[in-house]
This record gives structure tokens, C-alpha cells and sequence, in this order.
């Protein structure tokens, strides 16, 4: 605590009291307040060798020079660093370990609270110091006054309302009114381009004629990738009638497929691809939906140019 009690007066108390001019003549010393402070601030002066009466008969002598007007923040500065050099005095004379005595413990007490008001103080010296820079600073600037000029402010046009008051509330109701969701179709997004009930005719056909050919050879002549997918889904509704059946030797290899059904009559393949989807549609809708595939399709011309005896 001494030491930063020493550091606040080598700091601050020196700061504030060599602008006086107050000079000690002592047996020990001669010179300037601030000095002593800071030569015991740092040790090279012991605070024992200091007659602090001495020191305080010196500053009662220089205000009496002054006149009859005080310096009350100087004098006030003066007995603040002054009590703090009498209690670090009491401090080197008190000897050192356990304090026992209540009254002794209050004093020590004191102390402490002494030094925790001088490094205050040095606080808040150095901010009101940085205060009064900034006021310097800042009084030679002028803003200027807000709002517009007299021969502007008259250039605005008058705000005219020619609505009554009801109306703006019907205008006000009618925009936070709750807007009804648009509902967008996409019935335009199911319509196919290639109907698969078709395409399981093109794939009924070829296979009838050649009971057996490779899933390239049936989609070879597909004009898009459309078509391509609607043939594949078309043998899917054909394996499951039972009428085709696949065979794959490695796996991502070559997919042939052979004729199981008949040789004649129709299949009914499902027209679901061929539809949008609908809600609540029951299971009878859907059979009834199959069209028949088979003997009653129109011919489609096939890929192999001989055709069947029968």
C-alpha cells in the first residue's frame, strides 16, 4: 500500500503543487514541495528525517505572502498530501507485526482509507485535466444551428389529406385485410409428352413378334429420353402381368428381356403415369382407368422388317 500510495504522490500530488512555487528550506532539504514528495516516493529521502512541522509552518508562511486572497484548492491540495506524509510517517515509527489493540487497528484502518482517497483523487485530477483540454479544444468550434432556413423552409408544399376520416379507415382495413393465397395449377406439369399406355403397345408388339430382345434394342429408336423412361415403365407394368421376364447376367450389364404372355389378346395396363395425381381417388377409379394393351392396339411398325406367319 506504501509504495502505491508513493506512486500516487510522485504522479499526482507533484503534478498539482509545483505550480505554486512553494519552496522548503529545511536541515535535510532545500527546494521545491514536489521534489520532497517525490524523493520520498522513491525512497532516497526517509519520510523519519522530515520535520513535517517544519514543512507545515513553511506553507502557512508562503500563504500569509500571498495577501489576503487564498488559493483555497491549492491550500486543500496542500493539507491532503500533507496528511498522507504524516500518516506514512506514523507507519515507519509504528513497529512492525500483529496489532492486537482495537484503537491501534482503527488507526490503520484510517490509514488505508487515506491512501484509497489520495489515489481518488489523482483520478479524478487527471480526468478533470482531460476535461478542460476538451473544452479548450472544442470552444473554438461553432456549430450550426439545425433546421432549415427561412428562405427554404417555405419551398415545401403544404401536406394535404383530401380523404375523410372514415375513408382512410376503409383504405387502412382494406390493406391489412388478410390476402387469400393464390393457388398455382399444375395440372399443365402432369400432361405427358409420351403416354406409357402408347409406348406398352410399341414394346407389346415388338416382343410378340420377337419373343426375345435386349432393352437397348427396344429403346434404340426412342426419339428423347421420355420415350425411354415411358418403355421402361411399360415393362414394369408388363412384369407385373406376368407377361414379360428379365434376365441380367452381370450386374449393369445387358438386359434382355423375353415374352412370357400370350401370343394373342389384351393386357390391361394402368393409365396412372398418364394422369395428374387426384385426391381422394378410390382403387376402383383406378382399375377403371387401365386400358386394354394388346391385339386391339393399333399395329405399330417394328424394328425388325419380317413379320409373323400367323
Amino acid at each position: 500500500m506504501t509504495e502505491a500510495v508513493g506512486a500516487a504522490v510522485d504522479a499526482g500530488a507533484a503534478e498539482v503543487v509545483h505550480r505554486d512555487g512553494f519552496t522548503l528550506r529545511l536541515d535535510n532539504f532545500e527546494g521545491p514541495f514536489d521534489l520532497l514528495l517525490q524523493l520520498i516516493a522513491k525512497h532516497k529521502l526517509d519520510i523519519t528525517e522530515v520535520a513535517l512541522s517544519r514543512v507545515t509552518n513553511e506553507f502557512i508562511a508562503h500563504v500569509k505572502a500571498g495577501g489576503e486572497v487564498w488559493d483555497l484548492e491549492q491550500t486543500s491540495q496542500f493539507v491532503l498530501v500533507a496528511a498522507t506524509l504524516l500518516d506514512l510517517k506514523a507507519a515507519r515509527l509504528i513497529p512492525s507485526g500483529e496489532v492486537d489493540d482495537p484503537e491501534d487497528l482503527a488507526l490503520l484502518e484510517a490509514r488505508d482509507l487515506l491512501f484509497a482517497r489520495l489515489l481518488q483523487y489523482r483520478a479524478f485530477k487527471q480526468v478533470s485535466g482531460w476535461l478542460a483540454e476538451r473544452l479548450a479544444s472544442e470552444s473554438l468550434r461553432h456549430p450550426r444551428p439545425g433546421g432549415f432556413e427561412d428562405r427554404y423552409a417555405t419551398l415545401l408544399p403544404e401536406v394535404r389529406l383530401d380523404l375523410t376520416p372514415d375513408q382512410l379507415a376503409a383504405l387502412a382495413a382494406r390493406a391489412m385485410a388478410p390476402k387469400q393465397a393464390v393457388e398455382v395449377s399444375l395440372t399443365h406439369l402432369h400432361a405427358p409428352r409420351v403416354s406409357v399406355v402408347e409406348q406398352a403397345q410399341v414394346v407389346v408388339d415388338r416382343l410378340r413378334r420377337a419373343r426375345t430382345l435386349t432393352f437397348r434394342a427396344l429403346t434404340g429408336d426412342s426419339p428423347d429420353r421420355v420415350t425411354t423412361v415411358c418403355r421402361f415403365l411399360a415393362l414394369l407394368e408388363l412384369f407385373r402381368e406376368r407377361a414379360v421376364s428379365f434376365e441380367q447376367l452381370t450386374p449393369l450389364g445387358e438386359l434382355t428381356v423375353r415374352w412370357t404372355g400370350a401370343d394373342s389378346g389384351d393386357l390391361d395396363i394402368s393409365a396412372e403415369f398418364d394422369e395428374p395425381p387426384s385426391d381422394g381417388d378410390d382403387d376402383d377409379d383406378q382399375d377403371a382407368s387401365a386400358e386394354p394393351v394388346g391385339a386391339s392396339a393399333e399395329p405399330v411398325e417394328a424394328t425388325h422388317p419380317e413379320e409373323d406367319d400367323d
